[in-house]
C-alpha cells in the first residue's frame, strides 16, 4: 500500500507516478481559478485527525495521491490519506465489504453487480466524476514508422482473429517484424474500456503481455522496440523522455493524444473516457475527515488534473457534487 503520512513518500520512483510535489505558494495561485485558496479554507476547517483510504484505479492514483499529499500539506496534517492502486476492479472488492475503504478510484463506472453487493451490505455509493482521460497508444523511442496508425489497423493488432501481427501487415514500407503487445491486466478498469471500447467486446489475442503495474509497462515498451502498449495519457505524459505516442486516425486525419485533445468534445473523443471516485456515503457521515477531504479534493480536481496527466471536467459537474456533500453535514 503507497502511504503517504507526515514524512511524504514516493511510490513511483520510476517517474509513473504523480509528478514531485510543488511550492505551496504555487498551489495557492493556481486555485485562484476558482477552488478555494487552502490557508483560506484552513482557517474554516476544525483541525481533524483520522484516516482516509482510498484504492482502486492505476489510471487515477497519480491525481488523487497529488490531492492527497497537497491536503496534509496544507489542510489538514492530523489527518493520514492512504493510496492505494490495487485497479479499479480490485479496488471495489475492497471497497464493497464491511469495514471497507472510503473512498474506490475507478477507470470506469460501477458495474450492477457491484451496485448490487453495495445494496445488499447497505453501503450507500456516490459516484463523483473527477477528469478526463485518453487512452493512449505508446510505442518505443527507436520506433520511427508506427507514429501515426489508424483506429482499425491498432484495433487488429489486438484482436485474436486479427489479421495483423508483423509492422508490415500495416504497411509494406515497415520492418517485418512481429508486433509485441502490451497492456494493463483484468484488474484494470483501463483493460476493460479497452477490451468493451476498442475491441467491442471481441476476443483479445492470446499472446498479450498483461501486467498488473503501470510502471512495468513503461520499462517494458522502453526497451522493445517493436512493442506497443495502451494505458491512460497519464502515464504517457510523465514518461515522454523514454515513450511516444501514437497519433491515431479515427477518419479525419491523425490525432495526438494531450490535454486538449483528450477534452468531451476534442479530436480524441473516441479515445476519451470520464474517470470517477467513489465515496462510501455512510463513512462520509460517520468520519468527518473522510467528508472533509471529499470536499477537498472536488474543490481542487481541477487544479492538479493538468499536472498529472489529465484534462478537466466542468465546473458546474463539479458543483453539482459539492452540493451533494455539503447535505450530509
Amino acid at each position: 500500500m503507497f502511504m503517504i503520512g507526515a514524512v511524504i513518500t514516493t511510490a513511483c520512483s520510476d517517474k509513473v507516478g504523480a509528478d514531485e510535489p510543488q511550492k505551496k505558494a504555487d498551489t495557492e495561485e493556481k486555485a485562484s481559478d476558482g477552488s478555494k485558496d487552502s490557508a483560506e479554507k484552513s482557517k474554516e476547517t476544525a483541525a481533524l485527525s483520522g484516516s482516509v483510504v482510498i484504492d482502486g484505479s492505476g489510471t487515477v492514483y497519480p491525481l488523487m495521491a497529488r490531492i492527497a499529499e497537497e491536503y496534509m500539506l496544507t489542510e489538514q496534517e492530523g489527518v493520514s490519506v492512504e493510496v492505494s492502486r490495487a485497479g479499479t476492479s480490485a479496488g471495489f472488492k475492497k471497497f464493497l465489504e464491511a469495514n471497507g475503504t472510503d473512498f474506490n478510484d475507478a477507470s470506469r463506472q460501477i458495474k450492477e453487480e457491484e451496485q448490487a453487493k453495495a445494496d445488499e451490505l447497505g453501503i450507500e455509493i456516490k459516484e463523483l466524476k473527477v477528469a478526463l482521460d485518453g487512452l493512449t497508444f505508446v510505442i518505443n523511442k527507436e520506433n520511427d514508422w508506427a507514429t501515426e496508425m489508424t483506429a482499425e489497423d491498432i484495433k487488429k493488432i489486438f484482436l485474436a482473429d486479427g489479421d495483423i501481427t508483423k509492422w508490415s501487415d500495416i504497411n509494406s514500407d515497415w520492418p517485418d517484424e512481429e508486433i509485441n503487445t502490451y497492456g494493463p491486466n483484468e484488474n484494470h478498469g483501463t483493460y476493460e474500456f479497452f477490451y468493451e471500447n476498442v475491441l467491442e467486446e471481441q476476443d483479445l489475442m492470446n499472446n498479450v503481455n498483461l501486467q498488473q503495474e503501470y510502471s512495468t509497462l513503461v520499462k517494458l515498451i522502453s526497451d522493445d522496440k517493436n512493442g506497443i502498449a495502451f494505458f491512460g495519457f497519464g502515464y504517457y505524459a510523465t514518461n515522454q523522455d523514454v515513450l511516444q505516442a501514437v497519433a491515431v486516425d479515427f477518419g479525419e486525419g491523425a490525432i495526438v493524444p494531450s490535454l486538449d485533445t483528450i477534452a468531451e468534445d476534442g479530436d480524441y473523443a473516441p479515445f476519451t473516457r470520464p474517470v470517477f471516485t467513489y465515496l462510501n456515503v455512510n463513512h462520509a457521515i460517520q468520519k468527518p475527515q473522510v467528508l472533509d477531504f471529499a470536499k477537498y479534493a472536488l474543490d481542487n480536481i481541477n487544479v492538479f488534473a493538468g499536472e498529472t496527466g489529465f484534462a478537466p471536467i466542468p465546473h458546474d459537474e463539479i458543483q453539482e457534487n459539492l452540493d451533494f456533500l455539503e447535505e450530509l453535514k
